[in-house]
């Protein structure tokens, strides 16, 4: 696993680089999740064609430090990921973003230009106002979050994403969903369809009908589906994932 010293967070973020061939996929994982978690089993994957991988945790979640004193806003996680990135020295990468990760990755692409290839997320907010989790965590103010409301919605939990979500820093999920409430301006979806970098949207079959979803089709963005999976895909189908995925960014 490698590390930097973010000068964005005040704090370390680690990643893992999965050797392979090609562009290499920078993953940027969800809220209360960890890359690290993750996306092993997608790379893994022979559908995924062995392609070079970053795993990037960050800041507040899996082995990434969790400073108390960052705001953990989706803005400021785009800077680290482009710290990142930039310490790679990549000339050139593909961008995979899932749910508030998505959100994230349009960030990225939007300031990184030329230099990303293709991006592809995975019902990213779009919007302001945040996703079920997202409202749910900010109902509580932070102090209130972290003391008890945290615990106890982790005690609810018999998913996977318990396994990550308890190795996140209660404070960055608070403040990362607050930041996806918030939203920004121009939206995460105006951001998307102004990008010139090759872009797609992938979709569980299970969170269809969805008018985000129609909406990109409609606006001649090419659209995935992974069949057999919702929101969580990468745990619910992983293969389907990890095939849709290096069929998009073959065509990048």
């Amino acid at each position: 696993m490698q590390s930097l010293f973010s000068l964005t967070a005040g704090a370390s973020v680690r990643w893992h680089d999965l050797p392979g061939k090609g562009i290499p996929v920078v993953f940027i994982h969800g809220l209360g999740c960890a890359s690290s978690y993750e996306y092993p089993r997608i790379v893994a994957d022979p559908a995924f064609g062995g392609r070079r991988a970053i795993l990037i945790d960050l800041p507040g979640y899996g082995f990434s430090d969790k400073p108390r004193d960052y705001d953990y806003s989706i803005a400021h996680q785009a800077d680290v990921v482009i710290e990142v990135i930039n310490a790679l020295t990549l000339p050139q990468c593909h961008i995979y973003g899932h749910s508030m990760g998505g959100s994230i990755a349009i960030e990225v692409a939007a300031r990184l230009r030329e230099r990303v290839g293709k991006l592809v997320v995975s019902e990213p907010n779009f919007h302001a106002g945040g996703g079920e989790y997202s409202r749910i965590i900010v109902e509580k103010p932070e102090a209130e979050f972290v003391s008890h409301v945290y615990d106890q919605m982790l005690a609810n939990q018999t998913s996977p994403w318990k396994g990550s979500a308890q190795n996140a820093a209660p404070w960055a999920m608070w403040r990362g969903a607050k930041s996806l409430v918030e939203g920004t301006s121009p939206s995460w979806m105006e951001i998307f369809l102004s990008l010139s970098c090759s872009r797609e949207l992938i979709f569980g079959e299970q969170s269809l009908p969805d008018n985000d979803f129609q909406y990109v089709s409609q606006n001649d963005i090419p659209v995935a589906v992974v069949p057999q999976a919702g929101h969580s895909m990468s745990w619910e189908n992983p293969s389907a994932l990890a095939e849709a995925l290096n069929k998009e960014f073959s065509q990048g």
